[in-house]
């Protein structure tokens, strides 16, 4: 795609902001359903589509909670994971609840946002298209995807899935691609997490930003143009 600034780029605020709004509108309910078993809404809940198909390496999870302080002491002590002789985190029977939850409740989100929407614009109507354009990006994103998404993808996508929850699955395995690439940016430039928050705008950034992009951009060489155009407008055009 001819452009001057990367397709990457300028899809990433429309799949944050289609799946952070269902992950929001997902919130209370995930709290009461966590709260009823004794539980706080913990890296289970963040990664589902992930650590539910299989475990998460200890490398993939500690880039995940990069900007954060790491602790998992809480899901440890709540019985949700384990951790094995190799470091990986493995779910509990209660973890699994939880995380099934965490995904169903986020699809329901979704659902009930996209569905109260004008009827000239297509709401669920575009949702299997967009499910089956980004299952693609995933599939053709192992090739160059780091750590936190090889852990992420192929997502967990249960037997009865909806569009709607294949969607919302998706895009939160597809974001770690990103995240993974802008961390490798940042750290090819020397920096930390700390680093990378504190750092102003200015050429270093753009740098940094730039790179992100190149090593993002190969995930969405496997659509074509139109198809490119069809994802970041049918997203574009969902509430969030």
């Amino acid at each position: 795609m001819e452009t001057t600034v990367s397709y990457a780029r300028m899809i990433r605020p429309a799949i944050d902001r289609v799946y952070v709004g269902a992950r929001w509108a997902a919130r209370a309910r995930m709290e009461k359903f966590y709260a009823e078993r004794g539980a706080d809404l913990g890296f289970e809940n963040s990664f589902f589509s992930g650590v539910l198909a299989r475990p998460m390496p200890a490398d993939a999870l500690a880039d995940g909670l990069a900007y954060t302080d790491g602790d998992l002491s809480r899901e440890l002590a709540q019985g949700v994971a384990t951790v094995d002789a190799e470091g990986a985190w493995h779910l509990t029977e209660l973890g699994r609840e939880l995380a099934r939850y965490a995904q169903r409740a986020t699809a329901e989100a979704a659902g009930e946002l996209w569905s109260a929407m004008p009827g000239m614009l297509p709401g669920l109507g575009v949702v299997p298209r967009l499910a089956d354009l980004v299952g693609r990006v995933l599939v053709h994103g192992q090739a160059t995807g780091g750590p936190a998404f090889r852990a992420m993808s192929p997502p967990y996508e249960p037997d009865d899935a909806s569009p709607v929850l294949l969607l919302v699955t998706r895009l939160g395995s597809l974001r770690h691609h990103r995240a993974d690439a802008h961390r490798a940016a940042w750290r090819a430039a020397g920096l930390t997490a700390d680093g990378i928050r504190a750092l102003p705008d200015g050429p270093e950034r753009a740098a940094i930003e730039a790179e992100t992009d190149r090593r993002d951009e190969p995930a969405y060489a496997v659509l074509s143009d139109a198809e490119r155009w069809e994802l970041l407008a049918g997203l574009a055009a969902l509430p969030g």
